[in-house]
């Protein structure tokens, strides 16, 4: 309110000394509607319009209520309290409203939450290179592939001066031995280890505090030896002593956890490593006022380094599309996948061992295809069994075809010679032919086979020709009575020729040098 305050009494001065309203309101950097608004309102409208009811907070009604809450339950944080006037009352303020307004009650009533009478203060950052924080958080998140919620572990890790972040993800409950590959993993992730390692009591680390001589577990105890480092182990329930882990945990639970689905372990690390680069190392942070990564390219070289490399088997593994021509791009080639696979698995992921190119489907579950690496660019690189074998349904096409003739083995030999000589159109050829089939009988049919084998007239469309003429003939011949002297030939394969027959006086009267019939 001290601020519209203000603005207010800028406003009023600058209209005293004769400025515009567009003036002012470029001045002040507000929007002309503002300058507008109070330009002409006397301090009394401005308190009656703007003071009092921004004092009257809607929250005002519920006070009573929310000290009431403060009072029993001595820890209630603002969220809470926001969550159940929601609950309870549709409220529909801002957290932010409600947190400001549950601490000010908190102060005019002298509330304060259980455990707050110890006395905090301000420690200095340790020197680069010195300290090293590492915590464990859990989490439930949604998995997408059994649509339950299942529990991630996060062993999370930060250097105290740079305040530059790594984390570690797993399934299940992490053991000793994964918590030192986890530590081993940050080294190799930043480049060096630092002198001192703080930690929970955590049964991973310790057996027993022992009043001070500290008995660890065996795979750590070997750990710390071999790595000669000093290690700090905070007191049970004193999580403030490790205050910048606490923070950094609850900053990869919520920032990047949270509401994000799982799928598979593999993806959510290169998400959370992504998420590292983008944010997590690269966001201001909000004590030290400067960005992670940027000081830790200084304190990077304050770490002692280490010589071993750890092997993470899915660091080599790629998420990608498969393409409309069922292919995959990798490293500017196309590699093939079996026919059919697009529009069925939506990505797959590349491994690659050796010189070799695996693809896989089904979250790693289904080996699609497997490759040697080309190492030119541009090209198509495909195994001869993700071609679709069009052979397949034309060997079908053409046994369901020759069936349909009176003899199979004469129709097989035709059908060869037009696989052999049309193989572009062979399936349009065998179409036609059945097309032909079924509107003819099979004796025109038969007739028309013989035919076309005999003059080599090796085309659906001949043989659809011969079939018409073939049948044509057939139907004279039933048609027209046969004299009984005329001897007649069974040789089917001959077609039926009709003789054009003349007037006999036509001819006399051509030998009579009559008009020129004959010649017609």
């Amino acid at each position: 309110m001290i601020k519209r305050w203000h603005m207010y009494s800028k406003i009023q001065v600058m209209k005293s000394e004769g400025f515009k309203q567009r003036k002012v309101a470029k001045m002040l950097q507000i929007h002309r509607n503002t300058v507008k608004k109070y330009w002409d309102m006397t301090p009394d409208e401005f308190q009656e319009t703007i003071l009092e009811p921004a004092k009257k907070s809607s929250l005002e009604q519920h006070k009573e209520l929310i000290i009431s809450w403060l009072r029993t339950y001595r820890e209630i944080t603002s969220a809470q309290i926001h969550d159940w006037l929601k609950e309870k009352y549709n409220l529909t303020l801002a957290e932010n409203s409600v947190r400001r307004y549950v601490r000010m009650l908190r102060i005019d009533y002298n509330i304060k939450p259980e455990g707050d009478d110890r006395n905090y203060e301000a420690v200095l950052d340790p020197p680069m290179g010195l300290q090293m924080q590492v915590d464990i958080g859990t989490i439930s998140v949604e998995n997408v592939r059994t649509r339950r919620y299942q529990k991630l572990y996060c062993i999370g890790f930060v250097l105290s001066n740079s305040r530059y972040k790594y984390g570690v993800w797993f399934p299940k409950p992490p053991e000793a031995q994964d918590m030192v590959n986890a530590i081993r993993s940050c080294f190799e992730w930043m480049g060096g280890k630092p002198k001192e390692l703080v930690f929970d009591q955590d049964r991973l680390i310790a057996v027993d505090e022992n009043y001070g001589d500290i008995i660890y577990t065996k795979e750590f105890e070997s750990f710390r030896q071999n790595e000669k480092l000093n290690i700090y182990l905070c007191r049970k329930g004193d999580p403030p002593s490790k205050g910048r882990i606490e923070a950094v945990v609850k900053f990869f639970k919520y920032n990047f956890a949270r509401y994000r689905q799982y799928s598979e372990q593999w993806i959510w690390d290169e998400e959370f490593e992504k998420w590292l680069h983008r944010t997590g190392n690269a966001k201001k942070h909000s004590i030290t006022k400067k960005i992670p990564a940027e000081v830790f390219e200084i304190e990077r070289g304050y770490l002692t380094p280490v010589s071993y490399k750890i092997e993470n088997p899915d660091s080599n593994i790629l998420l990608r599309k498969i393409r409309k021509d069922n292919t995959v791009m990798y490293e500017g080639n196309r590699y093939t996948v079996p026919t059919g696979s697009f529009g069925v698995y939506e990505d797959v992921q590349l491994q690659i061992q050796a010189d070799e190119l695996l693809i896989y489907a089904g979250f790693c579950d289904i080996l699609l295809a497997r490759h040697k690496i080309c190492l030119e660019k541009g090209k198509l690189i495909q195994n001869n069994n993700h071609l679709r074998n069009k052979n397949i349904k034309i060997a079908g096409m053409k046994e369901a075809l020759k069936a349909r003739f009176l003899n199979p083995a004469t129709a097989e030999k035709y059908l060869d010679r037009i696989h052999a000589g049309k193989k572009r159109y062979v399936r349009d050829q065998f179409q036609l032919i059945e097309k032909t089939i079924s509107q003819y009988s099979s004796e025109a049919v038969d007739a028309a086979l013989q035919y076309c084998l005999t003059n080599e007239l090796n085309s659906a469309v001949d043989f659809r020709d011969a079939v018409i003429h073939f049948s044509q003939g057939i139907k004279e011949t039933e048609n027209k009575p046969v004299p009984s002297d005329i001897h007649t030939t069974n040789n089917s394969s001959l077609p039926s020729l009709k003789v054009a027959k003349r007037n006999l006086q036509d001819m006399i009267n051509c030998l009579k040098g009559g008009a020129g019939t004959w010649l017609n």
